[in-house]
């Protein structure tokens, strides 16, 4: 074969191995989009539910050493977030500024209550635990004068939540189908300009894994790449809506931000390696005739 068409094949041989890789980046962006979106809707259902109170009213005629006791309980709960306390006089600046009414004015005495204000842990802020936290508290007796809460602003909170999680995952999962067929045909492609060259090293005595082990390692490496452009769009995405719409990037969480990275990089890798398993095993398997025809 002269130098010329040589030179010219591998450079098609290369250029589809570039296409391919960067075709494979962008179906990992979707991924890594799909996977922070995920992570993301999940901190902000937390953070939605973690701002939901239960209010801890104090009765009248409790000791300092009851309030204590109640406070102690509280902040060592697995239930509560936070524990704030809220005295009296506190209780009636708080009403004075929101309402600008003075109730002392004209009772002569402050009617309001001392209490605690709880923000609950985001898996017990729902009507099925409040009911069971309330009954805890009973133990105080008339130490306690109310345990209030929020019922229909929880239910409305969960009821929410609950429709836009069966909305994502039915998103994801028909995304992710999409993506893993597209990665999967992409590497398909590369292989197939090397289906002859396959079948060539199976017809001199060459064994499965011989001929296989080249392409997956070939296919780790494309992997690698393809998951590294994809987390930089990624990044590049991010800070694009941080400077031109004031997206808060501390939302990302550091933990978060290494869990997306990891995943787009298992799949990078996994996704081609799978793949060029059972693609060069394809014509691993067909005849030389065969090769003709597909």
């Amino acid at each position: 074969m002269p130098k010329k068409k040589i030179r010219k094949k591998k450079y098609y041989v290369r250029n589809a191995g570039v296409t391919a890789t960067f075709s494979m980046s962008l179906v990992l962006f979707l991924i890594g989009l799909l996977a922070l979106s995920l992570f993301l809707t999940r901190d902000m259902t937390n953070f939605v539910k973690e701002n939901l109170n239960l209010s801890v009213v104090l009765s009248e005629e409790i000791t300092e050493s009851q309030t204590k006791a109640i406070e102690k309980y509280l902040t060592k709960s697995d239930f509560a977030k936070s524990v704030e306390y809220i005295s009296k006089e506190q209780a009636l600046k708080e009403h004075v500024e929101y309402l600008g009414e003075d109730p002392e004015a004209f009772l002569g005495y402050n009617p309001l209550f001392a209490q605690f204000e709880v923000k609950l842990n985001a898996r017990y802020a729902n009507n099925d635990s409040v009911p069971v936290i309330e009954s805890k508290l009973k133990r105080f007796g008339k130490s306690i004068e109310e345990v209030s809460y929020q019922k229909d602003v929880i239910a409305q909170v969960n009821e929410n939540i609950r429709k836009i999680s069966i909305i994502l995952i039915g998103i994801v999962s028909v995304l992710l189908l999409i993506s893993f067929a597209l990665i999967n045909n992409t590497v398909r492609l590369r292989i197939y300009s090397n289906r002859f060259l396959i079948n060539t090293m199976k017809l001199v005595g060459a064994k499965s894994w011989f001929i296989r082990k080249p392409y997956m390692k070939q296919s780790v490496i494309n992997g690698l790449v393809a998951a590294l452009i994809a987390l930089g769009l990624l990044a590049a995405l991010v800070y694009y809506f941080k400077f031109n719409f004031g997206l808060d990037t501390d939302l990302i969480k550091q933990k978060t931000a290494l869990i997306v990275a990891a995943i787009v990089i298992v799949s990078g890798v996994i996704l081609t390696v799978i793949s060029s398993y059972f693609a060069v095993g394809r014509y691993i398997r067909m005849r030389t005739d065969d090769m003709f025809y597909v």
